[in-house]
């Protein structure tokens, strides 16, 4: 390889390194502020009824902008989308930082979910259009996908040590210099973007209509546990969701240029993705959860003890990401989605079986591998399916689809999940409780489970051996704006 093309190469490492970065900021505050919840309950006098919109709002916004940031990023240019998003997340978390009252907070919290909702598809998209398509492109996707597992897990870490260092406001104000140093880079490693395609458009009506429709269902998700699936908020939301997605269907069949092409709905790839996107949230994604209840509510870990108890899961998430593209290049995506998702799903019941109000976190450990390895190979390999056989014009969109379905799927399992882990608590306190607490977690974590393994049956749809081409992609240097 001659110097030209060695400077090329490396410039390209250099930029997967920071779409990973970027990926793994985003990734943390989804879980970050978890076990910070009590502080700010007691800081900013949140009621039991709305501690929870603290994690909704960031859900909410994320969910509902994904698919007009994916679109924006194919056709404005994925490095502005990019910079936009990571300033408008800078932007949410000093003013959840220096929030004085629960309404300053949430919006800071609906900004940063807007703010990730430009960032994730226009990361991925860059993955995907700067590195070929097959080996090449899976070992990037890789690296991208691990950087995304371990944001989720150690963000729970650094949630406890920070909020019993230095206070809540801390998981937040980490965030500033983070994406700042992030936007400082990306100008620097980021090629400038292209001038847009002629005879290319937003399709505007449609962005709306499918923004106001996913915003409004993942709120009738996500606030339907908590206010009552009777309410009227509730039920509102819902209708009008219904009929925002009813009016973004009868826009795109008359669009010229609309934001959901007929290629993408039509491969199947993509509808394989959507459809394991959405379980794996479900199922995998609400396990954290579950377990930092387990340890705080059932043996009394304090914020910094719980962070430390996904110590092992996060090496283990971090592992099965980073393996995942040579595993898919080496048996094909199909068959290592259906492995990872077997013994994912082994995993989730001996965690199940393990959670007793007697039990240890030694009697946790062997499911707990046993899940996080499913965990890390399948977050990897789902966002290898759905991006591959796409055009590069159309990367961010399927970015987009792929991830607003994991958003649908966290609110649906979380809101399954938690009637499930209920179910036997009403009208009980102290040792009974705790022990119905620890018996309905479990039971939670056997039905998440049966969800993995349904997840595999959703993957088994890939054709056999899949394996995305090997065509050569062009090499781009960095550039500077």
């Amino acid at each position: 390889m001659d110097e030209t093309a060695t400077t090329m190469a490396k410039g390209r490492s250099a930029t997967l390194m920071l779409l990973a970065f970027a990926m793994l900021i985003v990734s943390l505050d989804q879980y970050i502020v978890v076990v910070a919840l009590p502080e700010m309950k007691r800081g900013l006098g949140f009621s039991e009824q709305t501690l929870q919109s603290v994690i909704s709002a960031y859900a909410v916004a994320s969910a509902g902008f994904l698919l007009l940031g994916g679109r924006a990023a194919d056709l404005f240019g994925r490095r502005r989308l990019l910079v936009a998003g990571l300033a408008l997340y800078t932007a949410g978390a000093l003013a959840g930082g220096l929030a004085g009252i629960p309404a300053v907070l949430l919006a800071a919290r609906a900004a940063q979910g807007l703010g990730g909702a430009l960032v994730f598809p226009a990361t991925l998209s860059l993955v995907n259009t700067t590195f070929a398509e097959g080996r090449e492109r899976n070992r990037a996707v890789a690296v991208w996908g691990a950087a995304g597992a371990v944001g989720l897990v150690v963000g729970v870490l650094l949630g406890g040590v920070l909020t019993q260092a230095f206070g809540w406001q801390a998981v937040f104000f980490v965030n500033v210099p983070l994406a700042g140093a992030a936007i400082a880079l990306a100008f620097r490693l980021i090629p400038a973007d292209r001038q847009r395609e002629p005879g290319r458009h937003l399709d505007l009506p449609g962005a709306l209509s499918a923004t106001v429709g996913l915003t409004l269902l993942v709120f009738a998700l996500v606030e339907g546990p908590s206010v009552g699936w009777g309410s009227a908020t509730v039920r509102s939301a819902a209708a009008v969701s219904l009929l925002a997605v009813a009016a973004f269907a009868a826009i795109e069949r008359r669009s010229p240029d609309p934001l959901l092409s007929p290629r993408l709905l039509t491969n199947r790839n993509v509808a394989v993705a959507v459809g394991i996107a959405f379980l794996f949230w479900a199922t995998f994604g609400s396990v954290l959860y579950f377990l930092t209840l387990y340890l705080q509510d059932v043996h009394d870990y304090d914020p910094l003890a719980t962070g430390a108890g996904f110590l092992l899961p996060t090496a283990v998430v971090v592992t099965g990401s980073a393996l995942a593209g040579r595993l898919a290049a080496r048996v094909g995506l199909r068959s290592a989605l259906v492995g990872a998702l077997a013994i994912g799903a082994v995993g989730a019941a001996a965690l199940g079986l393990a959670m007793s109000a007697d039990g240890t976190y030694i009697t946790l450990i062997p499911g707990l591998i046993a899940i996080s390895v499913g965990d890390g190979v399948v977050f990897t390999l789902m966002f290898i399916v759905a991006g591959t056989g796409v055009r590069d014009q159309e990367q961010g969109v399927a970015a987009a689809i792929a991830s607003t379905s994991t958003s649908v799927g966290a609110a649906v399992g979380l809101a399954v999940l938690v009637l499930v882990a209920n179910s036997g608590t009403d009208g009980l306190a102290g040792e009974e409780l705790r022990t119905a607490t620890a018996d309905g977690l479990g039971t939670a974590l056997l039905v998440i489970a049966a969800g993995i393994a349904a997840t595999a049956v959703v993957a088994l749809n890939l054709r056999p051996g899949t394996r995305p081409s090997r065509r050569a992609a062009p090499i781009l240097p960095p550039r500077r704006c």
